[in-house]
């Protein structure tokens, strides 16, 4: 077996190189659940090294007691060979870590500047400490290629230039250790480059790279050696270059994962859904959709590609009834009200619309309700639900919501447990179960794997091709190109509200599709 080959080569770091980090034996349990079991880790000085893991494999967990969030049930870090006791994140800083999270701990009013010293002020006026950290800033940008105006207000900066940032306010706290957690989830693909210039250029200056992420094409682009985590276990360490994607997933999931997606050609019917200059203006005043115009057929999967926060979240609010607009949407010939007068969620599913929103625990889970009452909602007035005129058959729905979780792999498998109880990954589960199991002629689906285990993206891929080979029409809006690539029949990408073009999956490339969603392309 491949697993196997590959565990008889765990910590491929030589015990002569010099360390950065050595973790052993670290354990932690929250309760009766044990998130990390007898994990030992090491981490060669001067290299970028990869952690992977299935959604609750203990990786965040393990990093947050390297950075001081968690303390260790037992075990033992060393630092620079020199075993170190960390209770908080200060204790971390001084140990020469810093960590960037994947949602940045910024203060958006503040300028780069006040940022940058936020917390790292020396004495009891800030100007010598903003002088100090404009000098230091300007070197640091020439060393690593961490170009950003100092005196920017950070709200107006682009993710990628804030990502920056925090990377700078690591190093400007002498950082020799950097985590970084899922660092291209919210950037463009040239933005992802930079990033992986900067941080190849820190290697090479000496610096510890630590990733966590759940691209394996990334694993495989930037990292010197690669730890694979399992259910609270370290199950292999390898070097990157004696490995594959292939390999990586076998080991994460525990069998044998198809990564690319197989389908047939599309073979599209009657338009489904048209959408004729849409626009939405927010509470603020501020145009989030300009004008949005679109179509999508039976049997295709147009897919909308973007960095988050240019319109696509709102685009599947108003078609799914959540949110107001204007303009013109007409599902199969039959105009739907957007303005919000005459028609909601519920009344767009009972002509055919299902709805997977981007943000389950907001938007498609109320946490504190169980599994089996989660499934109902929107579909609470479905005649198998129905005892009578007056009452809902509770089991009915028990038993209904027990096969789709079974069906979906929900773990654990309890239509009694209450959402919050779940991990994000089994939540996105239930939540994708009850929309696609309701044969929708249309499935609105936002981040559809988002936070799901690599095994389980294999799943959801294939419901969504299941759905479009029965002469479906699915709207795919995703964050993940390799997603909208492997999936989409076309593909829109949005920028700004707007829509900039449009292209064939085969008639295009990353890179193409990265000018557009920077907003240079066709309009």
């Amino acid at each position: 077996m491949v697993g196997n080959e590959i565990l008889g080569r765990q910590d491929t770091a030589a015990p002569s190189a010099p360390l950065a980090i050595e973790l052993r034996g670290i354990s932690k349990s929250f309760g009766p659940v044990q998130a990390n079991k007898n994990i030992s880790i090491r981490v060669a000085r001067g290299s970028i090294h990869g952690i992977i893991g299935e959604n609750g494999a203990g990786k965040s967990t393990l990093m947050s007691i390297l950075y001081g969030f968690y303390k260790a049930d037992s075990g033992e870090i060393l630092i620079g060979g020199k075993t170190v006791t960390i209770p908080d994140s200060q204790s971390a800083i001084r140990a020469g870590i810093g960590m960037v999270f994947q949602h940045f701990k910024l203060v958006q009013n503040f300028t780069v500047l006040e940022n940058i010293i936020l917390g790292a002020e020396e004495g009891r006026f800030l100007r010598p400490s903003l002088t100090k950290a404009r000098a230091v800033l300007k070197k640091l940008a020439e060393d690593y290629e961490l170009d950003v105006d100092p005196d920017a207000v950070v709200e107006d900066l682009s993710v990628g230039h804030q990502q920056r940032v925090e990377i700078l306010k690591a190093l400007y706290r002498q950082a020799d250790i950097l985590i970084l957690d899922e660092p291209t989830g919210v950037l463009t693909p040239d933005e992802a480059d930079h990033l992986f210039r900067i941080l190849r250029g820190l290697r090479d200056q000496g610096k510890t790279i630590v990733l966590i992420t759940h691209k394996l094409r990334e694993i495989m682009e930037i990292t010197d050696h690669v730890s694979v985590m399992r259910r609270g276990e370290m199950v292999a360490t390898v070097t990157t270059a004696d490995t594959s994607p292939e390999d990586l997933a076998e080991l994460m999931v525990g069998r044998k994962v198809l990564l690319h997606v197989e389908k047939s050609p599309a073979n599209p019917g009657r338009t489904v859904l048209e959408v004729e200059n849409l626009r939405v203006v927010d509470d603020n005043k501020v145009e989030r959709l300009r004008g949005i115009s679109l179509q999508v057929r039976a049997g295709e999967i147009l897919g909308i590609a973007g960095v988050a926060g240019n319109g696509q979240s709102e685009l599947l609010q108003v078609l799914g009834g959540i949110s107001n607009g204007t303009g013109i949407v007409r599902l199969n010939g039959e105009s739907l009200d957007v303005t919000g007068k005459h028609s909601d969620g519920q009344t767009r599913r009972a002509k055919g619309i299902a709805h997977v929103p981007e943000d389950r625990q907001h938007l498609g889970l109320i946490m504190d309700f169980t599994a089996w009452e989660n499934m109902a909602f929107g579909y609470h007035n479905a005649p198998e639900y129905q005892r009578n005129a007056l009452l809902m058959n509770n089991e009915a729905l028990r038993a209904d919501t027990a096969r789709k979780m079974e069906r979906f792999d929900v773990r654990p498998p309890n239509p009694t447990l209450a959402a919050k109880s779940f991990s994000g990954g089994n939540q996105q589960k239930i939540v994708v179960a009850r929309e696609i199991e309701r044969n929708p002629d249309l499935l609105l689906i936002g981040q559809p794997t988002r936070g799901v285990d690599i095994g389980a993206i294999e799943f959801i891929h294939k419901q969504i091709l299941a759905l479009r080979e029965a002469g479906k029409a699915i709207l795919l809006v995703s964050v993940e190109l390799d997603e909208i690539m492997s999936l989409s029949d076309r593909i829109a990408v949005m920028f700004d509200g707007r829509i900039m073009g449009e292209r064939l999956p085969d008639q295009t490339n990353e890179r193409e599709l990265g000018l557009l969603m920077a907003g240079m392309g066709d309009k």
